[in-house]
């Protein structure tokens, strides 16, 4: 077993990461922890399984599927690495999955004695629509590694710890607060404007509806019908949710646009 792990955002980074010569083992983390319902123990069998079933009932993914993907690779958090290196990107999406990581992380690990690390871009030399590493080649993966991956510190880890436990509070004038409060963001340098859109989402207009909800129906009432175009225009509009077509779709059908 080598000693070092990097646990990537999705499937999407391994086709790149596969193709540079950094040395590892490889945890693909297929979670969305920025929909759904969460449980504050994320190393509890009843978070797992609540997950499941939500990622079922909306994704339509099995129980089997969903323990084969997701969560028997997470056994290789407990596996005994000198080194995790964390690949998350700027967006909402990655920010809460890479808190989630960090939680689970904080529990199987003594800090004295395992290096993590993170590799965080929110763009990219020469790409004015930078949409993640997912588009990125090998060497180009190498360069964010080369260039600008930081060791995490106790302190980013306590941040982290209150930030989780504010998010799943899931109550918009708990996080404004939280926000409201100066402070160093130590190495988690996208976390203050993913929660900052977060809190969009908590706050609703007259007719009950979220930030994304608004967004996604003023992009139908000019003109735009079909959801691949939605999803298009969505993602232009609002690169920091770091939405998929699959998240942008449950919002959709709530909204009874088809």
């Amino acid at each position: 077993m080598s000693n070092i792990l990097h646990i990537l955002n999705g499937d999407a980074t391994l086709h790149g990461f596969e193709r540079t010569g950094i040395d590892g083992d490889v945890l693909v983390w297929r979670e969305v922890l920025s929909e759904g319902p969460l449980l504050e123990n994320i190393n509890s069998g009843g978070f797992w399984n609540n997950r499941a079933n939500w990622i079922g009932e909306n994704f339509g993914e099995t129980a089997e599927g969903y323990q084969q993907k997701v969560v028997e690779p997470l056994s290789k958090l407990n596996a005994d690495y000198d080194e995790v290196d964390l690949w998350f990107e700027f967006d909402l999406h990655c920010q809460v999955n890479m808190l989630g990581v960090m939680m689970m992380l904080s529990q199987h690990t003594d800090l004295n004695e395992r290096s993590i690390y993170l590799i965080c871009p929110d763009s990219f030399p020469n790409k004015p629509d930078f949409r993640g590493m997912g588009e990125l080649t090998g060497d180009e993966l190498e360069y964010l590694y080369d260039s600008i991956r930081v060791q995490l510190s106790a302190y980013d880890f306590e941040l982290a710890t209150e930030a989780w436990d504010i998010y799943i509070a899931k109550d918009a004038a708990l996080l404004q607060n939280w926000l409201a409060t100066e402070r160093f963001w130590g190495n988690l340098h996208s976390l203050q404007a993913a929660l900052n859109a977060h809190l969009k989402r908590l706050q609703v207009d007259a007719n009950g509806h979220n930030y994304i909800e608004q967004k996604l129906l003023e992009i139908y009432n000019h003109g735009t019908k079909d959801r691949p175009s939605i999803h298009q225009e969505f993602w232009k509009a609002e690169p920091i949710y770091g939405m998929g077509d699959s998240e942008l779709n449950t919002y959709l059908d709530k909204l009874g646009i088809s």
